[in-house]
Protein backbone atom coordinates (compact mmCIF):
# COMPACT_ATOMS: atom_id res chain seq x y z
CA UNK A 1 0.00 0.00 0.00
CA UNK A 2 1.14 3.44 -0.66
CA UNK A 3 1.70 6.27 1.19
CA UNK A 4 1.88 9.89 1.12
CA UNK A 5 4.95 9.97 3.83
CA UNK A 6 6.33 13.56 2.85
CA UNK A 7 4.76 17.22 2.34
CA UNK A 8 7.19 19.69 1.67
CA UNK A 9 6.11 23.19 0.59
CA UNK A 10 9.42 25.84 0.02
CA UNK A 11 7.80 29.42 1.02
CA UNK A 12 10.68 31.34 -0.48
CA UNK A 13 12.05 29.57 -4.13
CA UNK A 14 15.20 28.19 -4.05
CA UNK A 15 15.73 28.23 0.22
CA UNK A 16 15.24 25.75 2.59
CA UNK A 17 11.75 23.60 2.41
CA UNK A 18 9.11 23.59 5.26
CA UNK A 19 7.80 19.89 5.87
CA UNK A 20 4.38 20.06 7.02
CA UNK A 21 1.83 17.34 8.28
CA UNK A 22 -1.23 19.06 6.28
CA UNK A 23 -1.61 21.06 3.32
CA UNK A 24 -4.45 22.14 0.86
CA UNK A 25 -3.85 21.49 -2.65
CA UNK A 26 -4.44 24.00 -5.09
CA UNK A 27 -3.90 24.69 -9.12
CA UNK A 28 -0.97 26.55 -8.23
CA UNK A 29 0.31 24.09 -5.78
CA UNK A 30 0.94 23.33 -2.10
CA UNK A 31 -0.32 26.23 0.84
CA UNK A 32 -0.33 25.40 4.20
CA UNK A 33 -0.01 27.58 7.60
CA UNK A 34 -0.99 30.67 5.45
CA UNK A 35 1.69 30.74 3.10
CA UNK A 36 1.64 29.08 -0.58
CA UNK A 37 4.98 26.94 -2.47
CA UNK A 38 7.43 29.56 -4.21
CA UNK A 39 4.92 32.65 -2.49
CA UNK A 40 8.29 34.51 -2.53
CA UNK A 41 11.54 34.75 -4.89
CA UNK A 42 14.59 36.68 -4.75
CA UNK A 43 15.55 38.36 -7.81
CA UNK A 44 18.51 41.02 -9.46
CA UNK A 45 17.79 44.62 -9.31
CA UNK A 46 16.65 43.81 -12.65
CA UNK A 47 14.06 41.51 -11.69
CA UNK A 48 15.68 38.49 -12.87
CA UNK A 49 14.94 35.10 -10.81
CA UNK A 50 17.53 33.61 -8.65
CA UNK A 51 18.57 30.27 -7.32
CA UNK A 52 20.64 28.08 -6.06
CA UNK A 53 22.24 27.59 -9.54
CA UNK A 54 24.06 30.77 -9.11
CA UNK A 55 23.73 31.33 -4.94
CA UNK A 56 24.16 27.68 -2.82
CA UNK A 57 23.87 29.70 0.17
CA UNK A 58 20.17 30.08 -0.33
CA UNK A 59 19.96 26.63 0.89
CA UNK A 60 20.39 27.40 4.15
CA UNK A 61 18.00 30.11 4.56
CA UNK A 62 15.06 28.60 6.63
CA UNK A 63 11.37 29.89 6.66
CA UNK A 64 9.05 29.15 9.33
CA UNK A 65 5.46 30.29 10.10
CA UNK A 66 5.25 32.29 13.34
CA UNK A 67 1.59 33.25 14.08
CA UNK A 68 1.15 36.20 11.39
CA UNK A 69 4.81 36.42 10.16
CA UNK A 70 7.41 34.26 7.81
CA UNK A 71 10.42 34.32 10.13
CA UNK A 72 12.88 33.58 7.69
CA UNK A 73 16.51 32.46 9.68
CA UNK A 74 19.81 32.26 8.35
CA UNK A 75 23.54 31.11 10.42
CA UNK A 76 25.10 34.42 11.57
CA UNK A 77 21.78 36.50 11.16
CA UNK A 78 18.93 38.23 12.88
CA UNK A 79 15.63 36.29 11.60
CA UNK A 80 14.02 38.48 9.32
CA UNK A 81 10.24 38.36 10.10
CA UNK A 82 8.24 39.14 6.92
CA UNK A 83 3.98 39.98 7.55
CA UNK A 84 1.64 37.25 5.88
CA UNK A 85 -0.44 40.52 5.70
CA UNK A 86 0.24 42.33 2.89
CA UNK A 87 -2.55 43.81 1.08
CA UNK A 88 -1.65 44.79 -2.24
CA UNK A 89 -2.68 48.66 -3.13
CA UNK A 90 -2.30 50.99 -6.30
CA UNK A 91 0.45 52.20 -3.93
CA UNK A 92 2.20 48.89 -3.41
CA UNK A 93 5.95 48.53 -4.54
CA UNK A 94 6.14 46.29 -7.85
CA UNK A 95 9.08 44.83 -9.95
CA UNK A 96 8.61 43.02 -13.13
CA UNK A 97 10.29 39.92 -12.77
CA UNK A 98 11.59 37.36 -14.84
CA UNK A 99 11.12 33.69 -14.34
CA UNK A 100 12.51 31.42 -17.51
CA UNK A 101 10.06 32.95 -20.03
CA UNK A 102 7.71 34.30 -18.35
CA UNK A 103 7.33 37.73 -16.78
CA UNK A 104 5.45 38.86 -13.65
CA UNK A 105 4.11 41.90 -11.80
CA UNK A 106 5.62 40.81 -8.54
CA UNK A 107 5.08 42.84 -5.31
CA UNK A 108 8.61 44.34 -3.86
CA UNK A 109 8.82 42.92 -0.24
CA UNK A 110 10.60 46.51 0.32
CA UNK A 111 14.27 47.47 1.28
CA UNK A 112 14.78 46.34 5.05
CA UNK A 113 14.20 42.37 3.20
CA UNK A 114 16.53 43.47 0.54
CA UNK A 115 19.22 44.54 3.16
CA UNK A 116 19.14 41.62 4.59
CA UNK A 117 19.54 38.84 1.79
CA UNK A 118 22.25 41.42 0.54
CA UNK A 119 23.91 40.64 3.64
CA UNK A 120 23.36 36.98 3.68
CA UNK A 121 24.17 36.11 0.41
CA UNK A 122 26.93 38.87 -0.35
CA UNK A 123 24.94 40.14 -3.65
CA UNK A 124 22.87 42.78 -4.75
CA UNK A 125 19.26 41.22 -4.68
CA UNK A 126 15.56 42.09 -4.14
CA UNK A 127 12.59 40.22 -2.41
CA UNK A 128 9.28 39.86 -4.34
CA UNK A 129 6.22 38.03 -2.82
CA UNK A 130 3.51 36.71 -5.74
CA UNK A 131 0.54 39.03 -6.13
CA UNK A 132 -2.75 37.39 -4.57
CA UNK A 133 -5.33 36.96 -7.40
CA UNK A 134 -2.74 36.93 -10.38
CA UNK A 135 -2.33 33.66 -12.02
CA UNK A 136 0.22 32.04 -14.17
CA UNK A 137 -0.22 29.81 -16.46
CA UNK A 138 1.73 26.96 -16.89
CA UNK A 139 2.49 25.01 -20.19
CA UNK A 140 -0.26 23.00 -21.97
CA UNK A 141 2.33 21.24 -24.17
CA UNK A 142 2.70 18.27 -21.57
CA UNK A 143 -1.05 18.27 -19.88
CA UNK A 144 -2.82 17.31 -22.63
CA UNK A 145 -4.33 20.49 -22.91
CA UNK A 146 -5.31 20.64 -19.01
CA UNK A 147 -5.22 24.12 -17.63
CA UNK A 148 -2.59 24.75 -14.63
CA UNK A 149 -0.49 27.50 -13.15
CA UNK A 150 2.17 27.98 -10.62
CA UNK A 151 3.41 30.60 -8.59
CA UNK A 152 7.68 31.15 -8.86
CA UNK A 153 7.95 27.34 -9.67
CA UNK A 154 9.85 26.95 -12.38
CA UNK A 155 7.81 24.58 -14.45
CA UNK A 156 4.11 23.11 -12.53
CA UNK A 157 2.61 23.16 -9.34
CA UNK A 158 3.87 19.85 -8.09
CA UNK A 159 7.22 17.56 -7.67
CA UNK A 160 6.54 14.28 -7.08
CA UNK A 161 9.27 11.15 -5.50
CA UNK A 162 9.02 7.71 -4.54
CA UNK A 163 10.97 7.22 -1.76
CA UNK A 164 11.77 3.96 -3.57
CA UNK A 165 13.70 6.13 -6.43
CA UNK A 166 16.03 7.54 -3.88
CA UNK A 167 16.25 4.03 -2.55
CA UNK A 168 17.32 3.27 -6.25
CA UNK A 169 19.84 6.29 -6.18
CA UNK A 170 21.96 5.92 -3.50
CA UNK A 171 22.38 1.72 -4.25
CA UNK A 172 24.46 3.08 -7.49
CA UNK A 173 25.61 6.27 -5.18
CA UNK A 174 27.34 3.42 -2.66
CA UNK A 175 28.11 1.38 -5.44
CA UNK A 176 30.11 4.10 -6.76
CA UNK A 177 32.09 5.09 -3.38
CA UNK A 178 29.75 7.75 -2.96
CA UNK A 179 27.70 9.27 -0.19
CA UNK A 180 24.25 8.55 -0.27
CA UNK A 181 22.27 11.57 -0.81
CA UNK A 182 18.85 12.67 1.58
CA UNK A 183 16.04 13.41 -0.51
CA UNK A 184 15.93 17.31 0.12
CA UNK A 185 18.18 17.21 -2.54
CA UNK A 186 15.54 17.08 -5.04
CA UNK A 187 13.39 19.10 -3.36
CA UNK A 188 9.85 17.21 -3.57
CA UNK A 189 6.84 18.55 -2.78
CA UNK A 190 5.12 15.13 -2.32
CA UNK A 191 7.17 11.81 -1.10
CA UNK A 192 5.26 8.49 -1.69
CA UNK A 193 6.36 5.48 0.06
CA UNK A 194 5.44 1.99 -0.86
CA UNK A 195 5.76 2.16 -4.33
CA UNK A 196 8.19 0.66 -7.02
CA UNK A 197 11.05 2.50 -7.80
CA UNK A 198 10.41 5.13 -10.24
CA UNK A 199 6.70 4.02 -10.17
CA UNK A 200 6.43 7.79 -10.39
CA UNK A 201 7.23 7.76 -14.16
CA UNK A 202 4.48 5.49 -15.24
CA UNK A 203 1.97 6.34 -12.99
CA UNK A 204 -1.45 8.07 -14.65
CA UNK A 205 -2.27 9.66 -11.92
CA UNK A 206 -2.80 9.79 -7.90
CA UNK A 207 -5.94 9.64 -5.72
CA UNK A 208 -5.04 11.00 -2.11
CA UNK A 209 -8.14 11.39 -0.38
CA UNK A 210 -10.37 13.77 -2.47
CA UNK A 211 -7.29 15.26 -4.06
CA UNK A 212 -6.35 13.62 -7.76
CA UNK A 213 -2.85 14.35 -8.65
CA UNK A 214 -1.90 13.54 -12.15
CA UNK A 215 2.00 13.61 -13.20
CA UNK A 216 2.61 15.13 -16.54
CA UNK A 217 6.55 15.59 -17.26
CA UNK A 218 9.53 14.40 -15.85
CA UNK A 219 11.88 16.89 -13.64
CA UNK A 220 14.83 17.22 -15.94
CA UNK A 221 17.50 18.23 -13.30
CA UNK A 222 19.77 21.11 -12.79
CA UNK A 223 23.34 20.95 -10.62
CA UNK A 224 20.85 21.90 -7.33
CA UNK A 225 21.26 17.91 -6.24
CA UNK A 226 24.74 18.51 -5.71
CA UNK A 227 24.31 21.22 -2.98
CA UNK A 228 24.25 19.94 0.37
CA UNK A 229 20.87 21.47 1.82
CA UNK A 230 22.26 21.77 4.88
CA UNK A 231 25.29 23.75 4.24
CA UNK A 232 24.54 25.48 1.09
CA UNK A 233 28.13 23.88 -0.24
CA UNK A 234 28.11 21.92 -3.64
CA UNK A 235 29.97 18.99 -3.60
CA UNK A 236 30.32 16.11 -5.89
CA UNK A 237 27.28 16.14 -8.87
CA UNK A 238 25.11 13.18 -8.61
CA UNK A 239 24.03 13.27 -12.13
CA UNK A 240 27.14 12.01 -13.24
CA UNK A 241 26.45 8.68 -12.07
CA UNK A 242 22.50 8.93 -13.03
CA UNK A 243 23.55 9.81 -16.87
CA UNK A 244 23.75 6.43 -17.97
CA UNK A 245 20.65 5.45 -16.32
CA UNK A 246 18.14 8.57 -15.96
CA UNK A 247 18.72 10.07 -19.01
CA UNK A 248 15.35 10.72 -20.47
CA UNK A 249 15.10 10.80 -24.56
CA UNK A 250 11.97 12.48 -24.62
CA UNK A 251 13.57 15.46 -22.76
CA UNK A 252 16.74 15.64 -25.24
CA UNK A 253 19.09 13.18 -23.09
CA UNK A 254 18.55 15.42 -19.82
CA UNK A 255 18.34 12.94 -16.00
CA UNK A 256 15.80 12.86 -14.92
CA UNK A 257 14.40 12.28 -11.11
CA UNK A 258 10.52 12.63 -10.10
CA UNK A 259 7.49 14.01 -11.87
CA UNK A 260 5.58 17.70 -12.50
CA UNK A 261 2.41 17.21 -11.12
CA UNK A 262 -0.62 18.97 -11.83
CA UNK A 263 -4.20 18.82 -9.48
CA UNK A 264 -6.75 17.60 -11.89
CA UNK A 265 -9.44 17.17 -8.92
CA UNK A 266 -10.41 17.87 -5.51
CA UNK A 267 -8.91 21.53 -6.26
CA UNK A 268 -9.50 23.00 -2.22
CA UNK A 269 -8.73 19.25 -0.76
CA UNK A 270 -7.00 18.83 1.96
CA UNK A 271 -3.48 16.41 1.83
CA UNK A 272 -1.93 14.37 5.06
CA UNK A 273 1.28 12.45 5.79
CA UNK A 274 0.07 9.20 6.67
CA UNK A 275 -3.12 9.08 4.20
CA UNK A 276 -3.48 5.99 1.13
CA UNK A 277 -2.30 6.92 -2.33
CA UNK A 278 -4.44 4.78 -4.69
CA UNK A 279 -1.86 4.75 -8.20
CA UNK A 280 -3.00 4.14 -11.16
CA UNK A 281 -0.44 3.04 -14.00
CA UNK A 282 -0.23 4.42 -17.28
CA UNK A 283 -0.32 0.82 -19.17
Amino acid sequence: MAILSQLILYPIKSCAGMAVAEAMATVSGLSAQGVHDREWMLVTPDGRFLTQRELPRMAVIAPRVERDALVVTAPGMAPLHLPLRLPLSDNSASLRVQIWDDAVDAADCGDAAAAWFQQMLGCACRLVRFPPGLARPTSTTWTGGAPSSARFADAYPLLLIGSAALDAINARMLAAGRDALPMNRFRPNLVVDGTDPFEEDYSASLRIGDVLVRPVKPCARCPIPAVDQDTGIPGPDPLDILQSWRAKAILDGAVCVGMNCIVAEGEGGLLRVGQEVDIALSF
